[in-house]
């Protein structure tokens, strides 16, 4: 069962690590997280995703509460998310395949972002599972370097839901 939490935690340093160790202490798997600062600079968002049984689920949560520089947790399922990942990948072209990797970026909603006379740099910003199909759709080619972001997610809109101020 897959989880993410979205932390808000103060924004100083040592939280990260606090946080992470958390995770490595237990034995928890992080399979994405990513931080940065809120609305609030003196607050900083952690949205962190791993996985476990309902139970693992269960005492990630209650752990991370129980942390002083964490001021709230909010933990859904993907489905109630909106999620997104960004993606840099460094691509070598040639003559012969530049016109498919261009149609390629075209069909996934990918931008070249900067080019040299036999390389591409290009951007995607997609949920998780659409950057996967991505990478799979390039391994034809000349893979460079890649950089992903890991997962940012909020949890979806609600009717009754009151804006926060």
């Amino acid at each position: 069962m897959k989880k993410i939490y979205s932390v808000l935690v103060e924004n100083r340093s040592g939280v990260l690590c606090k946080v992470a160790g958390l995770f490595s202490r237990r034995c928890f798997n992080i399979e994405s997280l990513a931080v940065g600062e809120t609305e609030d600079t003196t607050v900083s968002r952690m949205t962190v995703v791993s996985s476990g049984d309902e139970r693992t689920i269960e005492q990630i949560e209650k752990q991370l509460n129980k942390k002083i520089d964490v001021i709230k947790v909010k933990t859904f399922d993907e489905p109630a998310s909106i999620s997104r990942e960004l993606m840099l990948m460094k691509v070598k072209y040639n003559k012969n395949n530049r016109r498919d990797i261009m149609e390629t970026c075209d069909i996934m909603h990918a931008d070249i972002v900067d080019m040299s006379k036999n390389m591409f740099i290009i951007q995607i910003c997609d949920v998780p599972e659409r950057i996967r199909l991505f990478i799979s759709m390039m391994k034809g080619v000349s893979i460079v370097e890649l950089a992903r972001t890991g997962t940012l997610a909020l949890q979806k809109c609600l009717e009754a839901e009151e804006p926060q101020g």
